[in-house]
């Protein structure tokens, strides 16, 4: 193999993944441990990756303590609401806790926040969201962690973890190449804290041809938050809980500021509010609230968004499609109107660009909206990922085993997309967990947790090979090509992640299906899965882009793999319009009021399912927002 082994040795805490959660973690690293080496491994750029490497219009998560608006149990029931009561608690409550903090960083940093010219509070969007000129957001929030990292390297895949051999179940750092060089790379460490992206584009998008990239989330998020941790023997909790949002159709726009700031409305092609209509049928579907059996649980106001969701969806299939969204009269304000187009021009160009395309001018003409496909990433509104330690002052003992944010693996830690059970995160929430988890990294050094870590050449050289094989497999069999870009020897990742998507989508309630499916279609994914983990041994890369592609093709597989037996798991539809158990149509608290957990055996691949309480640490009514006390993470 010509390309050069380099190996970064002595390493405390590695961070894989430079988002907001990666951020987070370096700089509170430094904080805590200002004698120890902080090492970031970053697929692209840290001053460009993540989910908001584009920009934001708004940080989606801030209580607003200090104005006396929100305390942090007001969050939790907001997202335990949301979420249909399948939250963790005791994670949520203290992230909501330090966020303030975070966001009060950001804005001496740099961050144009914008503020009301009265109070000179924050300017609210809506309860959780304050709004901001975000376009350098991500650039402003890198500075800060590269000024506290003793190394970053940029354009690292970050493949697989490595593993204690002299203890069980410890991780001892992490192994990938370079994209550009297709250098492998060798990181040892005491403790390694995973920030890498959630799952895009493991569902068939609906964006198809020269659009097919266009989805809602970022496309590069590839699973790596999952797939590491899966492969790794780590516990995750809630798979099941994708995510589907109501978008401008075709360019993804997000509907959020139009809903709250220029306070629009949807209806349907006949020009009716269409919502209220389906409330006694979805009541009858989701039934009595857990927690107060007084209530149902589409009586929530702000409606959970999957019930929305679950409206759009019957209408649409009812036959008074397409949705549309009232910005005509917003537009009318040119002050509104200036508002809407810089949503998009501040954070999803792409919109802005298609609109003027196809001569939709939103002042003359209701856009259309639609559903996209379901997305896996647990620091938006899911619950998905691993299933972590929370803090030892608030969790529960079945929810704490030392350090915060821990995951069931020794050392190996999680932040923003990779922690189950904390929706609404969004940015600050994704930085404020990487705080949380480099500071109990810290600790878990300092405990002498990390002692006598030992990683053999073997294991390093085995993870080489296994890297560098589909390279290895198209020099063997480039030649036997028989039309096109079909081998018989061997699939490329584009065929992969089609054969991919087309499962998902089919099997495991995609768009395709209007988000159905059943114990039947989930085993025949699962079995057809399982044939295309045989081919992906197969899986050729024709260059270093091609690698790329594999090894991001592979994590969406483990993540896929992992939704597939989550949702099988569960017998009952949980989230009406993310997806539709049809065997099991109604939420069912009675049999299901818990959360779901799963580990993947390395040495077999065998899964295996369990059932975990779901505490509820935050009563039912809200108390006056207190004054905020000084805040440190």
């Amino acid at each position: 193999m010509a390309y050069k082994t380099v190996v970064e040795d002595n390493i405390d805490i590695l961070v894989c993944g430079a988002g907001l959660g990666g951020t987070g973690a370096a700089w509170e690293a430094r904080y805590w441990g200002q004698d120890k080496r902080v090492v970031i491994a970053e697929k692209a750029n840290i001053d460009r990756s993540g989910a908001v490497a584009q920009g934001l219009y708004a940080i989606n998560c801030y209580m607003g303590t200090r104005w006396g608006e929100n305390n942090p149990e007001d969050h939790v029931r907001y997202a335990r609401i949301d979420l249909m009561g399948m939250v963790r608690e005791d994670l949520l409550f203290d992230m909501a806790r330090h966020v303030d903090s975070t966001v009060h960083q950001f804005e001496e940093w740099g961050l144009p926040l914008m503020r009301d010219p009265k109070t000179g509070a924050y300017q609210r969007e809506g309860r959780w969201q304050i709004m901001i000129h975000g376009e350098s957001y991500k650039p402003i929030v890198a500075e800060a962690a590269k000024k506290s990292a003793d190394k970053i390297y940029n354009r690292i895949c970050v493949t697989h973890l490595l593993m204690d051999e002299s203890k069980e179940n410890r991780v001892a750092g992490a192994v990938g190449f370079n994209v550009r060089t297709g250098d492998y790379h060798v990181f040892k460490s005491k403790s390694v804290v995973v920030a890498a992206g959630g799952a895009s584009m493991i569902f068939k998008p609906r964006s198809v041809g020269e659009g097919a990239g266009r989805v809602w989330y970022a496309p590069w998020s590839s699973g790596s938050a999952y797939g590491l941790l899966i492969n790794a023997g780590a516990k995750m909790t809630q798979m099941e809980n994708r995510i589907v949002l109501a978008r401008f159709k075709d360019g993804y726009g997000p509907v959020g500021a139009y809903f709250l700031h220029l306070k629009t409305r949807t209806q349907n092609c006949v020009g009716e509010e269409y919502e209220s209509k389906w409330w006694p049928q979805l009541q009858e579907m989701v039934g009595k609230e857990y927690l107060d059996p007084e209530l149902s649980h589409a009586t929530h106001r702000p409606i959970p968004t999957c019930l929305r969701n679950h409206a759009f969806l019957s209408e649409v299939n009812a036959g008074r499609g397409p949705i549309h969204m009232i910005t005509m009269e917003a537009f009318q304000d040119p002050h509104l109107e200036e508002v809407g187009w810089e949503n998009f021009l501040g954070m999803t160009v792409g919109q802005a660009v298609l609109w003027a395309a196809t001569d939709v001018d939103p002042k003359n003409e209701n856009p259309e909206l639609t559903t996209s496909e379901p997305y896996v990433m647990g620091s938006h509104a899911t619950g998905c990922g691993a299933w972590c330690s929370g803090p030892e002052d608030v969790s529960p003992p079945e929810y704490f085993w030392g350090y915060n944010r821990m995951t069931s693996v020794e050392g190996l830690f999680g932040a923003g997309d990779a922690v189950g059970g904390t929706p609404h995160a969004f940015s600050s929430g994704s930085f404020t967990e990487g705080r949380l988890a480099a500071k109990a990294a810290c600790k878990y050094i300092d405990d002498g947790k990390a002692d006598g870590i030992r990683v053999s050449d073997d294991q390093v050289n085995k993870l080489k090979d296994e890297i560098y094989k589909p390279l290895e497999h198209y020099k063997v069999y480039r030649n036997e090509v028989v039309a096109g870009s079909v081998n018989p020897n061997y699939i490329n990742p584009r065929q992969g992640l089609d054969r991919l998507q087309k499962m998902m989508d089919e099997y495991c309630g995609g768009v395709t299906v209007s988000y159905m499916t059943n114990e039947k279609l989930l085993n025949i994914g699962l079995k057809k899965m399982h044939t295309l983990e045989e081919d992906l041994e197969k899986l050729a890369a024709e260059d270093i882009h091609e690698l790329l592609r594999a090894w991001e093709l592979k994590h969406r597989f483990r993540t896929a793999e992992s939704v597939f037996h989550h949702t099988l798991f569960r017998k009952e539809t949980r989230w009406p319009g993310y997806y539709y158990r049809g065997d099991y149509m109604k939420l069912d608290d009675k049999n299901w009021h818990h959360l779901t957990v799963s580990r993947r055996d390395p040495k077999t691949g065998e899964y295996t399912m369990e059932k975990a309480p779901c505490y509820h640490l935050v009563d039912t009514d809200e108390a006056p927002a207190k004054e905020a006390e000084k805040e440190e993470a």
